[in-house]
């Protein structure tokens, strides 16, 4: 019989699977204890499926038992102490002067490690502000920098499609989105849509590029040369939806012409030698597309 894969969400919006030994039935909204590589910890299980592998393998620690009364408490005591401690450790950031932002706080169930999360532009000497912290509040003291992603992956919200952000729900990893993305999707470059609540480009461009790249590779690309009644003209978008493309001609004219006839206009204007604009996509972008790749992963 095959083990049961747990998919455990813990603080912080973390998601990570566990092996069900079958000692006890598991299912969706139980409240576990677990090891992890940082000591015990409280998650609460949010999927269970049989002869099903995820993308990252489940880390080899064990589930140790359902979470009883007394775990509940100490759980509720944690999270009341974490709220005090990252008001103290910002007034120590502070009175250190040091460049980061501290933006969560936690600790484990067992409360051996205090883990403080930040993030920050550049590298930041915190040593003195480990002593410091150590002094205070007498346990192990782990500082973690996270990226703007992560950051909102734990802040959790909603995006702009009117659901919970994606990273905060079910997304296991981030995979970087470029700009070019959103040029292949032909999406506005406008960064005010595209951007998510990190301040990158939306998680969401990825999920339907695939597609795109697929059936653009049975249009020819824009800024091909079509000769069309003897006016010369370019591609100037694609419409794989509805299946044509726009046109701008010498004339000063625009013309939506249906894939299944532009072959014959584009071998007409290879026969009269018409070159392909190669900078079409920089010149209709301009300035939008280059305030697109600040935000984008580099």
């Amino acid at each position: 019989m095959s083990e049961q894969l747990i998919k455990l969400k813990f603080k912080g919006n973390r998601r990570e699977y566990y092996y069900n030994p079958m000692q006890f039935p598991i299912q969706a909204g139980d409240c576990l204890v677990v090891e992890t590589d940082k000591g015990e910890d409280f998650g609460i299980v949010v999927a269970t499926a049989k002869d099903y592998q995820p993308k990252t393998p489940p880390p080899p620690y064990q589930i140790l038992r359902k979470a009883n009364d007394r775990d509940m408490q100490t759980l509720r005591q944690n999270r009341t102490d974490e709220d005090d401690i990252l008001s103290q450790s910002r007034e120590k950031i502070r009175e250190l002067n040091l460049q980061m932002k501290l933006m969560d706080v936690e600790y484990q169930l067992d409360r051996k490690k205090l883990s403080f999360y930040y993030t920050a532009d550049e590298r930041v000497d915190f040593r003195e502000l480990v002593r410091v912290l150590a002094g205070m509040f007498r346990t192990r003291i782990e500082m973690r920098q996270i990226g703007v992603r992560d950051e909102t992956k734990r802040l959790n919200g909603v995006g702009a499609c009117g659901m919970p952000l994606c990273c905060s729900t079910f997304l296991e990893s981030f995979e970087p989105v470029s700009t070019q993305t959103a040029k292949d999707q032909n999406l506005p470059m406008n960064p005010l849509k595209l951007s998510g609540q990190c301040s990158k480009l939306k998680c969401c461009l990825l999920y339907e590029h695939g597609f795109y790249m697929e059936e653009l590779h049975k249009y020819p690309p824009v800024g091909e040369p079509l000769l069309k009644n003897q006016r010369k003209g370019y591609i100037q978008k694609i419409d794989i939806f509805t299946q044509t493309v726009t046109c701008d001609f010498e004339d000063d004219t625009r013309e939506v012409i249906p894939v299944s006839e532009i072959r014959d206009y584009l071998s007409a204007a290879q026969s009269q030698g018409l070159k392909k604009l190669t900078h079409v996509l920089h010149d209709l972008m301009g300035n939008d597309a280059r305030a697109l790749e600040q935000i984008e992963d580099k």
